[in-house]
């Protein structure tokens, strides 16, 4: 590699890394309660609690518990139902139109057993706090797609930093630190080396982060391909969003019954931003921690009931689903959660050493910090 070709990645690698760098660190910082939600969520049991019942209590029909949703809400309709996993508790989503923005939503839980109220389930909790800024740093689309282009520069630092640890390393040995030297050089092997322990890490992790910062342009475009294909012939009616839906419980029996061992995972209603104008969408997931994460799509007509179509989800959404619970190593148990947290901590490290060794070289020439990779670390005199 010629010393201009160096000059180059080191350009790059400096400031794909410095642009990046403070938002990167208030991701890592947000992202290590988020890797233990789950746990966090069970240790503050901030959900209303359900009475008590003797074992094998029926549960009423989904039909009944809207009714009670609706009845609690007048003028609202439907908008998502969705199911707790450890819990008979039906989750029912209501707003003022079919096209209800997050603010005028309202989100209530009921007890599936008796239909009586478990309670509003708020969503201005610490960890919702900590989500929303991780995600989109309160600012929606422009915020989440602001993130994904610093994950791009991320990404590019990533790239450029192996490129250079090549050279870097030709005259020493693999994980060398020279705690006797200078503390530049000091913090530059440190630098170096948990920089190649969160590679494969902070890789995975940094491109799943992108590929969810794409969420909504992903289905939207879902919603305008796929879809819209499979409604098209209900959309070319020109019909308006139905007033009066067939049975939801016999709609989501009728999607079970489509795709045999499957649960439900939530109900979309005709007109929301996840079905069509004159369908329920009923997502069913798997059993598995993979499949758990792949969600396919069942569209019943809700005016009649029938089925209209079970079709997996294209190859684009499915990345996004397999990225969301990879990106906070939702896919292991716990001892997965704490080697993600390790390597999470392993990476503030890197981002700061990587500042302090910028700062500390800040009015060095690209020339100097190119004849520094080829050295190995010294700083070499111009030529």
């Amino acid at each position: 590699m010629t010393r201009r070709t160096i000059r180059g990645w080191v350009v790059l690698h400096s400031w794909s890394s410095l642009v990046c760098t403070a938002f990167l660190l208030m991701l890592c910082i947000t992202g290590l309660p988020l890797i233990f939600h789950h746990e966090i969520d069970e240790l503050l049991d901030d959900q209303p609690p359900i009475a008590a019942m003797p074992a094998g209590t029926p549960l009423q029909s989904l039909d009944t518990i809207l009714a009670r949703a609706l009845a609690d809400r007048p003028g609202e309709v439907g908008l998502y139902m969705s199911f707790d996993e450890d819990r008979p508790v039906v989750n029912v989503t209501t707003g003022p139109s079919p096209d209800a923005g997050g603010a005028e939503m309202t989100l209530t839980a009921y007890d599936q057993r008796d239909g009586s109220l478990v309670g509003a389930i708020a969503q201005d909790g610490v960890m919702d706090f900590i989500l929303q800024l991780h995600t989109d740093m309160f600012a929606g689309l422009p915020g989440m797609l602001f993130l994904g282009a610093m994950g791009v520069l991320f990404l590019a630092a990533i790239v450029s930093g192996v490129v250079l640890y090549a050279p870097f390393m030709r005259k020493l040995d693999f994980g060398t630190v020279r705690t006797g030297r200078a503390r530049r050089t000091k913090w530059l092997d440190y630098h170096n080396l948990l920089g190649v322990v969160v590679l494969a890490w902070a890789s995975v992790v940094g491109l799943t982060g992108v590929i969810n910062t794409l969420a909504e342009p992903i289905i939207a475009q879902w919603r305008s391909d796929d879809l819209a294909a499979i409604t098209r012939e209900h959309d070319a009616r020109g019909l308006p969003v139905p007033t009066r839906l067939a049975s939801i419980n016999a709609a989501v029996e009728t999607a079970k019954a489509a795709v045999p061992g499957s649960r439900v995972q939530f109900v979309a209603f005709p007109g929301v931003a996840y079905s069509s104008r004159q369908h329920y969408a009923v997502f069913l997931q798997g059993d598995t921690p993979l499949t758990k994460g792949l969600l396919t799509p069942a569209l019943v007509d809700a005016r009649t009931g029938a089925l209209a179509a079970v079709r997996p989800m294209p190859w684009y959404v499915q990345a996004l689903q397999l990225s969301q619970p990879l990106h906070f190593g939702d896919y292991g148990a716990l001892p997965l959660k704490i080697l993600w947290a390790v390597l999470d901590l392993f990476t503030i490290l890197v981002l700061g050493s990587g500042l302090y060794l910028w700062f500390a070289k800040r009015h060095a020439s690209s020339e100097a910090k190119a004849r520094e990779v080829e050295s190995g670390g010294v700083l070499v005199p111009a030529e």
